[in-house]
């Protein structure tokens, strides 16, 4: 979450202002004084993310200062224009000369996952996010050198030929399918047998196809790949033909060109670079376009990037003025583009243009991404420089990082085993083949059932009959087997986990309790691979902002001049409740013309000072520090007029919550910023109009923590408005003065008091700009912004010209509320075992005041702070804090990396008496082994950068995993993955990172399990994340609830469908095994394949997608149940080996019952073949049913329709008179012994099992089961 104050973006993400051309003189000199006044200017930008700064150029100047972008704030970058002003233009005029000078525009940036913004992050940690990450992007570094390090990409402007001829840039075609028709069926099967047990079943097919290991027939084998690949390939293809039916109607949608000096439709795959293209309003832009043009007079056009990175807001791009000057008139615009190569990063563009003699530069703010939408703009022109596949919309295409379950994993292990048993069996075989041969060598001819030789007359009369030889017999005998075996690795399991997952998914996405309706979202599953993951999460990785907070900010009280004003418990004050009570008597009412969307609270006294005449001490500055609220931002007023008629009502587009409600805090006290052009705001000061020229803007950025906006006043005065965070601001403050001093104690006390009560806080100051320092910092500028090598670094060091000796005004404190639930769920996370860490961009008195309000942090625990400022500093608070609180290194055995031993020590003990179980009646028998008392680490970033580049991460892994809770103050994006990793690469425990934001991206990415909140801050998370929500509090249903569920489903259909396959696998093993290890067969080719397909399937996945151990209230009243998935309840390798010893047994009793009732009678074999296949069907069904919890009407279907299903297709098979079993299911049927044989296999083989299910729950009852008896008596 990015917080309003912390700058999360590396140098490179700066705005710019760049200086204009003096060629555009001639152009303007036709126009009044007060016209140019209005075009000298800024250019407003909105921000993305959080404060953003907004544009700007100065219309004075040789040029504004480009600054890093704010905290969160998706970097902003803007341009001023400046210009080559001729050396004759005078500054003592400066109307005069702003005749030469044109300024434009700015723009701001995002942080998607500012992976690159922590200098001191290990590269390890980086390269992990580089592999895990769908979208990555270039370092600072790359971006301010782009063009000292590689050649820049020529784009001449009109002569798409000339650019053309020499660079092979692609056609604006795009292409998102992944096959053709050609190329499908290779590409399609390729990918398939990644999967290493499609390879197997292939191979088990191709032996099938030699003679001498022909078990089945030959067509029969190939079914159960056949369908697999089958099912599979048609689901991909669907999914490709509509990705086809996308790309031709995308490449065939026209756009207007520039051909022939006449704008005319051209289709979007003929579009090239160096070409001019026209867009309307509600126009989506077909290519990465640099904006030579609008409708607006000043260049402004405003974009909606929804498609390209999920936000709603509205973006401001700025044209050049030299080129929309040109624009305006009419003329034609030429010239020559140097920008970087094609790259990822949709929040970067480096870039010059040679225009007219001059060269003029060109940042993101003046770039349009294709896919992004024009609106509240009638047109727009631009120059086009990446089209296709190489736009920054197609380069970042790229999927996000396949995730494996844990489950998963462990389920390969046990594939293992099962390969290990396979070959074993398939072993025995062969040598019981060969010892069987060697025995009866002498017997081969004479035997009843083996022949060796040919016996019919005729030429082959004496020759050897498929005989090979013993040794070549074995091995034969051994390939053989493993063709009859193949299913003891199952399939059919593959197909069965994604379709009991996609079932899975369909009802969290329907759950009404996850539903958030004040956004109107529901759940989202983005990833089907890791829903069991949900059920076993150790560590809980959430931001602050707009995760457990609103991020709906609200101003509710300021430091100005020394003195606070306003309360936490202050009453909204109304336009009627507005009125003041002057000095004479007279009531003195604010003229109240707007009408904000928003309610603000609003202090009497402080509006008593700020309108009523009085020589007051602290109301120049009082005025000042609301002119710097209205003024310093990058939102943009949108005006609606009222139905009334009284007041107009008024919206402020921004793209960080901070800004807009510090504007409209502004507004409310009387100061409405209502207008905003590309060189000037207009400020409603109690119904009188302030008209002010921005002449520059420094964005936030991540080294200088602040901004600064530049403005001249009607009396030509020029003043410096600066905000940030309170570390980067009292550095900067005048010292002289003894006023200085006091103002500066009391402000510091004032934000101690705010910050500890959870309030978001920014320090304002402001300082008078003398005209020598203008022209200096002006020309500085021009420098700078023109500059391709270190332009971030050049423009930070102009920036600093005049952010110095300013006058401090005071601070303000914003508070964003907890989202509903928040403390709740937290507790009940907890409660489950489940450890809750915080990473935040806030400051550290901030980020614990939220952590005591939401129940993080108690009031009882021992917290360890550790805000070191070197290395050495580092690693002795962590040394002191291991050594005061007795933690063990992880190299000492202190610490269990074993996640079920550390699990079980959580395990509860709960009363027998289950009549009156309730939630206080469950308590661990034993507690967590923690040290006491309960500790809570707070760590600032700071610290981080030495402990996560250093040797220390060690020691902060064993301080950390010792203490209850974990909050992280003032970090970067990188470092909260850092922290991530820190935990995953030292414990098997499974980790969930929730977060809202673009700098959250990294963190979702590099944990186990990602979450997206829907917030504020646009779509950027959820967009990298695997499952998005509304709100927080839904966590604790989604782990809870459907993560316990999902765990305990998916854990029991793996052991099933090892133990179903397995089961029949050892039935033919004992009849192999009786027959001379032949590997003849007594079932029918098409009941071996049909039945993992068709007998057995349908039962399982039902139950995967519906069974329920326990209420969902049941699960949600206790939440400690959660530890059955810490503790590996319903998989792990003792439940393999008692679910395959089980299984040994049942395929004894299913073997040799039939065996030994029918001894000594006719019954032919495939008679007999018949009653093993309907009585395995019939006993794995019901060892099911033993095991299911929830009896519906469809599982009712399921199970018993399987059976059914089952008869009937053996009564189709045994009536085809060309099978050798034809007819064999109607004799059997006739017969009682038949039924009676049937219910005794069942008896039989599931006695062992219900025996040991009753003991078991008896004596040593699971808390699932105990809660389930508990459930059960309450009904």
């Amino acid at each position: 979450m990015t917080s309003g104050k912390e700058p999360l973006l590396n140098s490179s993400q700066l705005c710019y202002v760049v200086p204009r051309d003096c060629s555009t003189t001639n152009n303007l000199s036709g126009l009044s004084p007060n016209d140019l006044l209005s075009s000298s200017a800024i250019v407003a930008e909105t921000c993305q993310q959080d404060k953003g700064p907004i544009i700007i150029d100065d219309t004075f100047a040789k040029g504004a200062v480009q600054q890093p972008a704010i905290p969160g704030c998706r970097n902003k970058r803007f341009y001023s224009a400046g210009s080559h002003f001729s050396e004759q233009s005078s500054t003592r005029n400066p109307t005069r000369d702003r005749t030469h000078l044109l300024s434009w525009g700015g723009m701001e940036q995002v942080t998607q996952s500012a992976s690159f913004e922590i200098a001191g992050t290990t590269s390890r940690v980086q390269d992990k996010l580089r592999k895990s990450q769908a979208l990555y992007y270039k370092s600072g570094q790359l971006d301010d050198n782009i063009f000292c390090d590689q050649s820049p990409r020529l784009v001449y402007v009109d002569d798409p030929k000339k650019t053309n001829e020499r660079y092979e840039f692609c056609s604006n075609e795009i292409r998102t399918s992944k096959y053709t028709m050609l190329t499908f069926l290779p590409k399609n099967l390729f990918i398939q047998f990644h999967r290493v047990a499609y390879l197997y079943f292939l191979a088990i097919a191709a032996l099938n196809q030699l003679p001498p290991l022909a078990v089945f027939g030959r067509t029969v084998s190939l079914f159960p790949l056949l369908f697999v690949l089958s099912v599979t390939a048609i689901k991909d293809g669907y999914e490709d033909w509509r990705r086809h039916r996308s790309d031709l109607k995308e490449n065939n949608r026209e756009a207007l060109v520039l051909q022939s000096g006449r704008f005319e439709n051209k289709k979007w795959k003929h579009i090239q670079a160096g070409e001019i293209v026209k867009i309307f309003a509600d126009e989506t832009i077909a290519c990465d376009m640099v904006l030579v043009g609008t409708s607006d007079p000043n260049g402004i056009a405003y974009i909606q990037t929804m498609n390209l990175d999920g936000e709603s807001n509205l973006k401001t791009r700025y044209a050049r003025q030299e080129t929309a000057s040109v624009v305006a008139e009419g003329g034609i615009i030429s010239g020559l583009i140097r920008c970087e190569q094609p790259n990822r990063n949709i929040y970067e563009f480096t870039a010059n243009m040679e225009f007219r003699g001059h060269k003029v530069s060109l940042s993101q703010s003046n770039i349009i991404l294709r896919g992004c939408q024009l609106k509240n703009t009638e047109w727009a022109i631009g120059v086009v420089v990446y089209t296709g596949q190489e736009t920054k919309a197609m380069l970042n295409s790229a999927a996000s990082p396949a995730k494996r379950s844990k489950l998963e994993s462990h389920m390969n292990r046990e594939t293992l085993w099962l390969s290990v048993f396979l070959l074993t069996m398939c072993s025995v075989v062969a040598l019981g083949m060969g010892l069987w041969l060697n025995r009866h060598k002498e017997q081969l001819d004479t035997l009843p059932y083996y022949r060796k030789r040919y016996f019919n007359s005729g030429r082959k009369d004496g020759k050897l009959y498929k005989f090979y030889g013993i040794p070549m017999e074995t091995f034969f005998a051994f390939l053989s087997s493993i063709i009859v075996f193949q299913i003891m690795i199952p399939i059919s399991l593959y197909i069965t986990m994604e379709l009991v997952r996609l079932g899975q998914s369909y009802f969290m996405i329907g759950d009404k309790h996850m539903y958030d309706s004040s956004c109107d979202s529901r759940f989202q599953c983005r990833s089907l691979n890791i829903n069991e993951d949900l059920g076993q999460i150790r560590y809980i990785f959430s931001d602050k902002t707009g995760t457990l907070t609103q991020n709906k900010m609200e101003f509710r009280t300021a430091s100005i001049y020394g003195k606070k004003y306003g309360t936490l418990s202050s009453v909204a004050v109304t336009p009627s409740s507005r009125s003041l009570s002057g000095g004479s008597g007279v009531t003195i009412v604010p003229r109240e013309r707007w009408k904000l969307k928003s309610q603000v609270d609003v202090d009497s006294e402080l509006l008593k000072l700020l309108h009523i005449s009085s020589e007051k001490d602290g109301r120049i500055e009082a005025q000042e520090f609301f002119l710097t609220l209205a003024a310093c931002n990058t939102v943009i007023p949108i005006l609606k007029q009222s139905e009334t008629g009284d007041a107009d009502a008024i919206d402020y587009q921004g793209e960080s919550p901070d800004e807009q409600a510090l504007v409209a805090a502004a507004s409310a006290y009387g100061y409405t910023l209502f207008e905003r052009t590309s060189g000037h705001i207009v400020i409603d000061i109690n119904g009188e109009k302030l008209r002010l020229d921005v002449l520059g803007l420094h964005e936030f950025d991540s080294v200088r923590k602040r901004m600064s906006v530049i403005i001249r006043f009607p009396d030509n005065s020029v003043k410096v408005l600066v905000k940030g965070a309170d570390t980067s601001m009292f550095s900067i403050l005048a010292q002289d003065l003894e006023k200085n001093d006091y103002v500066r104690t009391e402000t510091q006390r004032h934000l101690s008091e705010y910050s500890s009560l959870g309030l978001r806080t920014l320090v304002l100051a402001a300082r008078d700009l003398t005209q020598a320092e203008l022209e200096d910092w002006q020309q500085k500028y021009e420098e700078a912004s023109t500059s391709l090598c270190d332009r971030s670094a050049k423009l930070r060091q102009t920036a600093a010209l005049i952010e110095r000796n300013v006058r401090l005004l005071g601070a303000t404190g914003i508070e964003d509320k907890l989202q509903d639930g928040v403390p709740e769920a937290i507790e009940s996370l907890r409660q489950a075992g489940i450890k809750v860490w915080v990473l935040t961009g806030d400051k550290q008195e901030t980020a614990i005041s939220i952590g005591l309000s939401c129940r993080l942090l108690t009031v009882d625990m021992q917290q360890i702070i550790i805000n070191g400022t070197s290395d050495q500093e580092c690693r002795n608070l962590l040394a002191e804090a291991k050594s005061k609180y007795l933690v063990k290194s992880e190299c000492c055995g202190g610490q269990s990396l074993n996640p079920k031993k550390e699990a079980s020590s959580e395990y509860l003990e709960i009363p027998d008496d289950t009549d009156s179980v309730n939630a206080e009646s469950w308590n661990a028998g034993k507690e967590e082994d923690e040290p006491s008392p309960s500790l809570a680490l707070i760590i600032d970033g700071n610290s981080l950068v030495y402990i996560l580049e250093k040797d220390l991460e060690s020691d902060l892994f064993d301080l950390a995993t010792s203490c209850n809770v974990v909050i992280c103050c003032r970090v970067a994006p990188l470092q909260k993955a850092g922290i991530v990793d820190l935990i995953k690469d030292r414990t098997d425990d499974l980790t969930l990172a929730i977060g809202d934001g673009a700098n959250d991206v990294s963190m979702i990415q590099m944990a186990d399990v990602g979450v997206g909140i829907c917030g504020e801050e646009g779509r950027q998370a959820v967009m990298a994340s695997d499952f998005a929500m509304g709100q927080f509090r839904f966590l604790k249903r989604l782990l809870l609830v459907h993560g316990h569920w999902n765990y305990q489903r998916v854990g029991y259909l793996v052991l099933y469908n090892f133990y179903r396959n397995a089961v029949f696998v050892l039935m033919l093993f004992w009849y192999i095994s009786c027959t001379a290890f032949s590997t003849t067969q007594a079932l029918t080719d098409w009941s071996s394949v049909f039945y993992s397909v068709i007998y057995t399937s349908i039962p399982t996945m039902v139950v995967g997608v519906l069974d329920k151990d326990l209420s969902h209230k049941t699960l949600l009243q206790h939440p400690k149940l959660y530890g059955a998935g810490h503790r590996q309840e319903s998989y792990n390798l003792q439940l393999f080996w008692i679910t395959m010893l089980d299984t040994l047994w049942q395929s004894l009793v299913l073997f040799y019952v039939p065996l030994y009732t029918y001894y000594g009678s006719s019954l032919d074999i495939w008679s007999l073949g018949s009653l093993w296949t309907i009585s395995v069907v019939v006993l794995v069904n019901m060892h099911l049913a033993m095991d299911i919890q929830r009896w519906l009407l469809i599982t009712h279907i399921a199970v018993w329709g399987s059976i059914i299903i089952t008869y009937a297709c053996m009564i189709v098979l045994d009536s085809i008179p060309v099978f050798p079993n034809y007819w064999t299911i109607y004799h059997l049927a006739a017969s009682p012994t038949y039924w009676l044989t049937i219910a005794l296999i069942i008896i039989v083989a599931l006695l062992p099992r219900f025996l040991c299910k009753v003991v078991y729950q008896m004596f040593w009852p699971s808390d699932i089961q105990i809660a389930r008896e508990a459930e059960s008596i309450r009904k």
